[in-house]
């Protein structure tokens, strides 16, 4: 045929001839079939069809003269000129020839899935299309359910008309590409039936941050043309490539989307597709289930290694995908070269801030700086977590103290003020893991500030934070990472926030130092987990509506654990996020360490918890472990670090123990973790324990033959060798790192695990807070030093 071809004898180089659209199509049932890849058939029609058509009709003067007399940059004139083009285009019959070569491929389509007129997609496919500089994803127009051979004509025209939509127009302009360089093939293929099943998007990198180790899938209910349009809130899944490749199942997200509505197909002769609602019991479900999630990912990888290999070099993808609700199966209907991040070639850079000279600067406050940077905002004094809708995007936070109850206002914030509390109060370590400045200390905050008034808040300037009346202009400087120095020891990484791990990744660690679970309990999880393996004993009823509602998507009527799955699977994926975001550098991920107040605080945890007098210093970290009151919930972290390590194929992660006041202690929690496939040197596991209590110290060589490695908490061990809690604003003042005695432990800790040939690093804010400390920890031959995400490339560059 002269103007028709079929997929399976397009190849990538044609796209001058089918637009970029078919070539990949071609490309892809030519190729990777073999590899076991579904894609839907059909064929081509040409772009020598296009200017067949326009030529026949004697119309491209007329689209020229149009163009000539529209001024792209007025909307009114665009969208008249965009109209008269596309009417023009329309009405104009097809060239006899060219209908037969149509109607006959179309009718050869239909027989080869055995319908009488098969349902097909209608999709422009631009000869300047889907390269891997410009996209022009989404210019034109594609028509879903056409069938019969009067729709599939109509809609043929429709499409060549849409190279001329506003969008169109502009973007060619923009991009610098002629109008009249670029033609339109059509491509006819069979629709799959996701009307009755999901469909979406796929990249094989994280779109935010281009990290390359994820793919990313979107997914709704319904045709996939709701997730392309952005019409609904899909389901979001990440899945890590290298271990994926190896066999393992590394599925690092699940994250359920409203999926309102769905797109389906239509049954009159007026409408091919209509929208309509969802029902609840499809919205709290996933549009994936886990095998089709690991399917997916793998047609990404290979599909990725295909192109890359073609062009030579990395070449991520942006793919769309159907799984047909009759036969089940999962079916690639376009893939085109993503063209954000592939073309990004910045450096990784600092930045740094400084506060210019402002006239009639007024301090109002000023506190203990925490962060390094300038923002301003308007203050937004809260008094409860409870008025969280109060706080608005960029807004700056006032209150007294948090907990983490008050995390989901606090990455709404801009920045944060607290009357309470000290360098290393919960406040504090929040703020410095979501990567925004706070003022801790600020007495009278909450009175002297006035909501609704702009302030700025300057924490560049060493340890004592400034609060300003007004917005201030300040400067920002970035620093490329290249010229930063080298260190004798490794730098490492604090974290507790999964959603910054991909963008976090960049820094020039060595991988990660302390991962926080309790941050990801806290904030992703929110339930007491006793709650979940005993929810019985939770005799409330909002209480229970809210556990309820949050573990909905793993409601499973024949699987009563689906609770305790929704912990495991949510711990496993938000902690193994962060160790696939290193990989494989190494990743320490510390068991919970929250005291009995804060889990209290939890939903669900008045039930479950003790009342302490001193929390501080009460049932936490090994103790809780093998406690009757928390060992069942314990187990649960277990199965989640089981899952990072032996399903995800997490390997490069390290577990560590927090406050282990006996080696009999010791003994017990590793007893338990035994029997969860967690034991020392087994598939390359390495035991870490925190250096936090006085104990640990006068009893390091005791407690080398239990772990493998030491973490010094700087902040527990300065409270109880100075006997100060932390949190007491009394006694801020002397709460210091560097106080001698303090410094002698670290150091006796330090020569102890030396000497016993264990790797011993430090993970207390000491070393982020003070370059001195740092300086100290070094010549006392400290292994590593594991810093917040906001110092790290300043105390390189010290």
């Amino acid at each position: 045929m002269k103007y028709i071809k079929f997929f399976k004898e397009i190849r990538s180089t044609d796209v001058g001839s089918v637009g970029g659209k078919n070539a990949s199509l071609g490309q892809m049932i030519s190729q990777l079939t073999s590899a076991g890849i579904k894609i839907p058939d059909g064929f081509a029609i040409t772009a020598d069809a296009y200017w067949y058509f326009l030529n026949k009709n004697n119309i491209l003067e007329k689209i020229k003269l149009i163009l000539e007399k529209t001024n792209y940059k007025d909307f009114a004139q665009l969208k008249e000129g965009s109209q008269k083009i596309r009417q023009t285009i329309e009405e104009q019959p097809i060239p006899e020839d060219l209908e037969k070569e149509i109607v006959s491929s179309y009718d050869c389509l239909s027989r080869e899935y055995k319908s009488e007129n098969i349902n097909v997609a209608v999709r422009s496919s631009a000869t300047a299309e889907d390269l891997p500089t410009a996209s022009f994803a989404g210019q034109q127009e594609t028509f879903l359910n056409i069938s019969g051979t009067k729709q599939l004509i109509e809609s043929y025209k429709k499409c060549l008309s849409s190279l001329f939509t506003q969008r169109a127009i502009t973007y060619r302009i923009e991009k610098g590409f002629d109008h009249f360089q670029v033609a339109l093939s059509v491509g006819i293929q069979k629709m799959v039936n996701s009307d009755t099943g999901s469909a979406g998007v796929m990249f094989t990198l994280d779109t935010e941050s281009g990290f390359k180790d994820v793919i990313l899938i979107n997914s709704s209910w319904g045709l996939g043309e709701s997730v392309v349009q952005g019409s609904v809130d899909p389901d979001t899944f990440y899945v890590h490539k290298p271990t994926l490749e190896q066999g393992f199942r590394p599925i690092l997200k699940k994250e359920l989307g409203n999926k309102q509505t769905k797109i389906i197909y239509s049954n009159t002769s007026q409408e091919t597709t209509i929208t309509v609602p969802v029902t609840l019991e499809q919205r709290n479900k996933f549009s994936l289930n886990n095998n089709d999630i690991i399917q997916l990912a793998e047609y990404g990888l290979i599909i990725e290694h295909h192109y890359s290999k073609l062009n030579n070099k990395w070449t991520p993808m942006d793919i769309e995908w159907a799984k047909d609700g009759q036969d089940g199966k999962i079916y690639i209907v376009q893939a085109r070269y993503e063209t954000v991040h592939a073309q990004d070639k910045k450096e990784n850079i600092i930045t740094q801030y400084y506060l210019q000279n402002n006239i009639n600067k007024k301090v109002m406050l000023t506190g203990q700086s925490i962060g390094q940077k300038i923002v301003s905002g308007i203050a937004r004094v809260i008094k409860s977590p409870n008025d969280i809708n109060q706080v608005l995007e960029g807004d700056i936070l006032i209150t007294t103290m948090t907990d983490p109850d008050w995390v989901p206002i606090m990455k709404k914030a801009a920045g944060i003020i607290t009357e309470k509390g000290g360098r290393t109060c919960h406040a504090a370590i929040v703020s410095r893991e979501l990567g925004i400045p706070a003022i801790i200390g600020a007495q009278n905050a909450t009175d002297i500030i006035k909501t609704g008034t702009e302030i700025t808040l300057d924490c560049s300037d060493g340890e004592i934070g400034k609060i300003y009346a007004g917005k201030l202009s300040f400067e920002v400087k970035k620093i490329e990472v290249k010229s930063l120095k080298k260190l004798p020891v490794d730098i490492m990484l604090n974290t507790g926030s999964p959603d910054k791990a991909f963008t976090q990744s960049f820094l020039p660690v060595d991988g990660v130092g302390l991962a926080r679970t309790e941050f990801i309990i806290a904030g992703t999880i929110k339930i007491h987990p006793n709650a979940l393996i005993n929810f019985d004993q939770v005799t409330d009823p909002k209480v229970r509506k809210q556990i309820e509602e949050i573990t909905s998507p793993y409601f499973d009527p024949d699987n009563k654990d689906y609770k305790k799955d929704f912990f495991v699977d949510s711990l496993a994926q938000e902690a193994g996020t962060i160790a696939a975001a290193f990989y494989p550098r190494p990743v320490i991920i510390r068991l919970s360490d929250f005291k009995s107040n804060e889990y209290r605080n939890l939903i669900g945890g008045s039930y479950f918890e003790p009342e302490e007098e001193n929390p501080m210093i009460g049932l936490r970290g090994a103790s809780r472990y093998y406690n009757d009151l928390y060992k069942d919930a314990f187990e649960l972290e277990c199965m989640a670090l089981h899952k990072i390590r032996n399903i995800m194929g997490l390997t490069n992660v390290k577990i560590m123990i927090p406050f282990v006041r006996t080696t009999q202690e010791a003994q017990k929690v590793l007893e338990i973790m035994k029997k969860f496939d967690l034991e020392r040197n087994k598939n390359n596991l390495e035991i870490i324990m925190m250096c936090e209590v006085p104990s640990n110290v006068i009893l390091i060589d005791e407690f080398s033959n239990y772990f493998d490695g030491f973490s010094i908490g700087s902040n527990d061990l300065t409270q109880l060798t100075l006997a100060i809690d932390r949190d007491s604003k009394l006694l801020a003042s002397i709460f210091d790192e560097r106080n001698e005695a303090v410094k002698k432990m670290i150091l006796l800790a330090i020569q102890g695990a030396r000497k016993n040939n264990k790797h011993i690093g430090i993970c207390g804010e000491a070393p982020s807070d003070y370059p001195d400390f740092a300086d100290f920890l070094i010549k006392a031959g400290i292994n590593s030093i594991s810093l917040n995400s906001d110092t790290v490339l300043n105390f390189l560059q010290s």
